[in-house]
């Protein structure tokens, strides 16, 4: 009798708090696995959360909420504001929910493998057992923080990850390894007055791009600052090599140094800058097979004179999907002059001869009606020439001095037509581009396969562009 008692007493005393008491009561989750994309090991994670609901017209007690690692656990939780990897006597309104945030960290291993690491959280609420997987995918790395680096090579062997900045030191060799993956944290950037000689290959490319792998930060620009070819910097080659989401993505010559840069780009992507994809001063770049794409300020600005050649290239800006910015600038700048603002609100003039802009079987093009710039001081030399190009720019452009334009394709009949330029970054060519077949083959004849090793040399003409369109 006493134990019915207390029995009865224990049902009452639920019932006069409300709480739905019934065995079969099963929490609602908005996932029934949380799971964190390739992350860096040591360096920990972004913050996943989900939702806790209760789905009943009763107060439900949840009993407790564990994770089963416990401390020892690469896993952190927040739920519902206390950091604990456990809490008991949890009260969940009827209709309403509770966040649990997860956060993780993956110890290195010493091994050049993704790795798995998994959990659970698990919820008891009255004798009913209830539990969400976790799982989060780790890669070791080799750092670089705030380091001077003298002649040296990275391999594939395992990743890079830049803090701060890896300074290329003068008189210095860096030399990148085909398959060398680099990756740089908010803020870094690579700073070279040595030089650089990354050669991919078309099975191993070369990546250059920011340190968070979650796929929605798969297209974010300005996550980190970018690569810097200080005035000086000669022999740079940059071969199969992918350089994304940062805010200048490859800069050649610096207008307070004597001299200037130079460098090869050639079957490379550079996309998805906050500001510009190559922005060059005084400097000289021999670039074929070259695709700079969708940035916020200019796919290239090649400023202050220099010597420029770019063949069977893609420079194009669809630049949109970020923000409310709408872009106002060309995808393309070739001037012999910069005008700039000192620290005392003066007008200061750089200037400098352009010996060379070469532009061959290429395309300029984007979504904003003139994607072309050409800044002439009139007093230093300006010499440029677009042969067999595509150029998105307004009727009023005079081509007729074949000094500088060579059947130059303007107007809206030259549409290249990619095949996605927004969304999938995708400067393929459709079939009804008016890119196809229209190039001249003294270039292609240079050149006879596209930045997917397909060759140029089948058809009636070479396509202009990085890539040549081969029907199937």
């Amino acid at each position: 009798m006493l134990a019915a008692a207390l029995v009865l007493v224990m049902l009452f005393s639920c019932e006069d708090e409300g709480y739905l008491t019934s065995t079969d009561a099963q929490l609602k989750f908005s996932a029934d696995t949380v799971t964190f994309d390739t992350i860096f090991t040591s360096i920990g994670s972004t913050t996943r959360r989900f939702t806790v609901s209760n789905p009943y017209n009763e107060d439900v007690l949840i009993s407790r909420i564990r994770l089963a690692g416990g401390d020892a656990s690469s896993f952190r939780l927040n739920i519902n504001g206390f950091e604990s990897s456990e809490l008991y006597e949890i009260t969940l309104p009827a209709k309403d929910s509770i966040y649990i945030f997860v956060e993780v960290t993956i110890d290195p291993t010493g091994q050049n493998l993704p790795m798995v690491v998994q959990d659970s959280i698990e919820f008891t609420t009255n004798t009913n057992f209830q539990s969400i997987m976790l799982e989060a995918y780790g890669q070791d790395f080799k750092l670089i923080k705030s380091e001077r680096i003298k002649t040296t090579t990275w391999t594939a062997e395992k990743p890079y990850l830049v803090y701060d900045y890896a300074y290329v030191d003068s008189l210095a060799t860096l030399t990148i390894e085909p398959g060398t993956k680099i990756y740089f944290h908010k803020g870094a950037g690579m700073y070279v007055r040595g030089n650089v000689v990354a050669e991919g290959t078309f099975e191993s490319p070369i990546i250059f791009r920011a340190d968070r792998l979650e796929a929605s930060y798969e297209n974010i620009p300005d996550q980190w600052n970018g690569i810097v070819l200080y005035s000086g910097s000669h022999d740079n080659v940059f071969n199969f090599t992918t350089i994304k989401n940062a805010n200048i993505g490859l800069q050649v010559g610096t207008i307070e140094n004597e001299g200037y840069a130079s460098v090869t780009l050639t079957n490379s992507k550079i996309e998805n800058m906050a500001y510009a994809g190559v922005f060059a001063l005084k400097s000289k770049i021999y670039a074929y097979n070259a695709l700079i794409s969708n940035c916020g300020f200019y796919a290239a600005a090649l400023l202050v004179g220099g010597e420029y050649e770019f063949y069977h290239s893609t420079i194009a800006n669809y630049w949109g999907n970020y923000g409310q910015a709408v872009r106002t600038t060309p995808s393309l700048v070739v001037s012999n002059v910069l005008v700039v603002e000192n620290s005392n609100g003066e007008q200061v003039s750089y200037n400098g001869d352009l010996t060379k802009a070469t532009f061959g079987n290429s395309i300029i093009y984007g979504n904003i009606g003139n994607e072309l710039e050409l800044g002439n001081n009139e007093e230093n030399t300006f010499n440029y020439l677009f042969d067999h190009c595509i150029i998105q720019a307004p009727d009023t452009l005079n081509t007729s001095n074949t000094n500088h334009f060579i059947n130059a394709m303007i107007g809206m009949e030259f549409d290249p037509r990619f095949v996605d330029p927004y969304d999938d970054y995708n400067f393929e060519l459709d079939t009804l581009s008016a890119a196809k077949d229209v190039g001249t083959k003294k270039y292609s004849e240079r050149f006879p396969v596209d930045l997917l090793n397909r060759s140029r040399t089948g058809e009636d003409g070479p396509d202009l562009g990085a890539y040549e369109r081969i029907e199937k």
